[in-house]
């Protein structure tokens, strides 16, 4: 297992030479079941057999002796690192080596409690003791997983004590509704929600399976509607608007040509073929009309050119503010030459100012 985390043989071969290599091992494989990240391997491994060592240099000579000396260790690393940083949180750095010798010592010490943070019990212990030994072995769900229901099911025990529920078998279908209802309103977003739904019908029905709900009140449980994309917002604000206006340089005849069908996007709402095929035989010079010939559903329109762009006649976003400068005149010189028929071929020379 070291050999996954550490690529120097060496390296592999100083943490087994140490007294505690086997168990400094064992623990890396728990570490690894549990999907800890590597870098977290990296650090913990080299504190932990620096920690056998000192243990050993103060007369350790068994896995029993060692719980006895973390104290010392500790103190001992935290002065080291305030000798190196004077201006650190030694404490933090106390805790950061705490935390894993205890993991370790927890693993393979009996009857050994470190000073980790409290751990709470898994919820529903007494009414469904069963359930989360359901999830490893009948559904086969990995370690994050039921983690993950251990999480979701602990608010919902929460909230069964806070209104004074006290026995599963009155659940019914208007405590789970106002359950959902109080998880949409303090802003969870919608896939939390759906999670925390989806774990609850899986509870219900194992409920019922097991004789301790009186009927199956998975039903009832409603999720949210999680759509694809939903969350991609359906405009933009005319102050980004602007920024995309600015950024576009209309000294040479590409950046005014982009500017113009930037303005054609904006102003008009045409979508990017139907700014694409336009030509200037599409422009009436003596009306000031735009004609579009080849619209979404088949159809033309013709629409009045904007003077100045932006924010003129014609169909404006609705974020457009009023009243304001408008941007640069798009209207091409008249009489100017034709070009091709090709593509974006609206305005092929140097356009007016304003």
């Amino acid at each position: 297992m070291l050999e996954k985390y550490f690529v120097k043989p060496q390296t592999v071969d100083r943490v087994r030479a140490c007294w505690i290599g086997a168990e400094i091992e064992r623990y890396v494989e728990w570490l690894c079941a549990r999907e800890y990240a590597d870098r977290t391997v990296w650090h913990r491994v080299p504190i932990l057999v620096e920690f056998g060592e000192f243990a050993r240099a103060c007369g350790a000579d068994t896995l029993a002796d060692l719980p006895v000396h973390v104290d010392a260790f500790v103190a001992q690393w935290a002065a080291k690192q305030h000798r190196r940083h004077p201006r650190g949180d030694h404490e933090r750095v106390g805790r950061e080596v705490r935390g894993p010798i205890e993991q370790l010592l927890e693993l393979v010490v009996a009857d050994f409690g470190g000073r980790g943070r409290p751990h709470r019990r898994a919820p529903f212990t007494d009414a469904m003791p069963g359930f989360f030994e359901y999830l490893a072995v009948e559904r086969g769900l990995r370690p994050v997983s039921i983690d993950a229901y251990r999480h979701h099911l602990a608010r919902f025990e929460d909230y069964l004590t806070r209104i004074g529920f006290k026995d599963l078998t009155e659940l019914s279908p208007t405590v789970l509704a106002a359950f959902v209802a109080e998880r949409r309103a303090v802003g969870l977003a919608k896939t939390t929600v759906r999670q925390t739904c989806g774990m609850l019908r899986v509870f219900l029905r194992y409920g019922h399976r097991e004789g301790v709900l009186r009927q199956d009140l998975s039903g009832t449980v409603d999720w949210p509607q999680v759509y694809r994309l939903s969350d991609v917002p359906r405009s933009i604000s005319w102050a980004e608007v602007e920024r995309v206006l600015a950024g576009v340089d209309r000294r040479t005849p590409c950046g005014k040509r982009d500017y113009a069908i930037l303005l054609l996007l904006i102003s008009y709402g045409l979508r990017g073929r139907e700014v694409a095929a336009l030509t200037l035989d599409d422009i009436d010079w003596k009306r000031e009309r735009l004609a579009i010939p080849e619209r979404k559903a088949g159809h033309s329109i013709g629409v009045s050119v904007v003077h100045g762009g932006g924010c003129g006649a014609g169909r404006l976003p609705a974020a457009c503010p009023t009243g304001q400068q408008r941007p640069a005149r798009v209207l091409p010189r008249r009489g100017a030459g034709r070009a091709d028929r090709g593509g974006c071929g609206v305005l092929p020379r140097p356009l007016l100012p304003a």
